[in-house]
């Protein structure tokens, strides 16, 4: 059999070709993603999987249109492969019973504090959030929070405010304890703030805002994964916790998962809401949306809804989750 397309008429071995070189990509992603190889260039382009996900049903179509079995089977399981490391993030999981008090908590990475004060503060009153982590939290912006009325809204708090990006902040309706500010190692310098909350009619929650390097460029690769290390496992026998923020890594991130498997479940992912975009066009670059900003929760606390906010000024969109939490013994 030939085809002509165009001028040009391609033979059957040049069909074949053809088709081997459309499901070479996929498969090498799928490959890369499956085997968790997060080196290089390969772990922002891993970022982009769920759009990898759509794309590989083109080299399908073509390798079925065009009758070749042998590209056709292994672009069909390229497909399958990743639709099924995707696809859960879309779909409602299962939750605990829990019988205790709900928590609403917000994460917001303010872009060195050029984000917009007053759109954090409105959400966080009309939504009536307990718990809000700020990353890239600056002086000028803590001072701007507390004039806008966040002062009055969320008392307790545990800042380190600093110009530039290393900033970080917790602020909570509820008593905390036992706060504190986390330095990371990674060359970035990013501060993590930290506590204990103390929710009536709930056990305490260990609370902290999140902010791993991130891997904007091949050297930087070493910071992200070493920040990323330095983030608290969660402990299923201990207490509950529950770390939130731009970890500047997607559910496709292989030291991200490793964190996840040691008792934490992603909150939008367990609600269906994991596709939903936290960085990308926001400030005007033509990136399609990944997702990066998280709310990680102990498995023993129910995620009831997650939604995802604008937030003018910033790269990113601000986390919104609401939780229910085990009740105390």
């Amino acid at each position: 059999m030939e085809i002509t397309i165009g001028r040009r008429t391609w033979r059957p071995s040049s069909v074949t070709l053809l088709c081997w070189l459309a499901v070479a990509p996929g498969a090498g992603w799928t490959l890369v993603r499956s085997v968790g190889l997060d080196r290089g260039p390969l772990v922002q382009a891993l970022a982009f999987t769920p759009y990898v996900t759509l794309g590989s049903l083109v080299p399908l179509v073509l390798a079925l249109a065009l009758r070749r079995r042998g590209p056709a089977g292994v672009a069909a399981l390229t497909t399958l492969v990743l639709v099924a490391l995707v696809a859960p993030r879309a779909l409602p999981a299962s939750q605990p019973h829990t019988a205790g008090p709900t928590v609403r908590i917000l994460t917001a990475n303010l872009l060195a504090g050029a984000a917009d004060p007053s759109t954090v503060v409105e959400l966080v009153r009309t939504r009536q959030v307990d718990l809000l982590l700020v990353q890239e939290l600056t002086p000028t912006a803590a001072a701007e929070l507390d004039r806008l009325g966040l002062d009055q809204l969320l008392a307790h708090r545990q800042l380190n405010p600093v110009v530039g990006t290393p900033g970080s902040g917790l602020y909570a309706r509820h008593p905390i304890s036992d706060g504190g500010i986390r330095q990371l190692r990674g060359a970035w310098g990013f501060t993590q703030a930290y506590a204990t909350v103390a929710v009536p009619g709930a056990p305490p929650v260990r609370v902290e805002s999140a902010h791993p390097a991130a891997p904007y460029a091949i050297d930087q690769v070493g910071s992200w994964r070493t920040d990323l290390a330095a983030q608290p496992a969660a402990t299923p026998d201990g207490p509950l916790s529950i770390l939130a923020g731009d970890f500047n890594a997607t559910l496709d991130h292989g030291p991200l998962r490793t964190l996840l498997d040691t008792g934490y479940v992603d909150a939008a992912a367990s609600v269906g809401a994991g596709l939903v975009g936290t960085w990308g066009p926001y400030d005007g670059d033509l990136i399609p949306p990944v997702v990066i900003d998280h709310v990680l929760v102990d498995r023993r606390i129910a995620v009831r809804d997650v939604t995802v906010h604008p937030l003018p000024g910033s790269d990113h969109r601000m986390v919104l989750a609401e939780l229910r939490l085990p009740a105390q013994r």
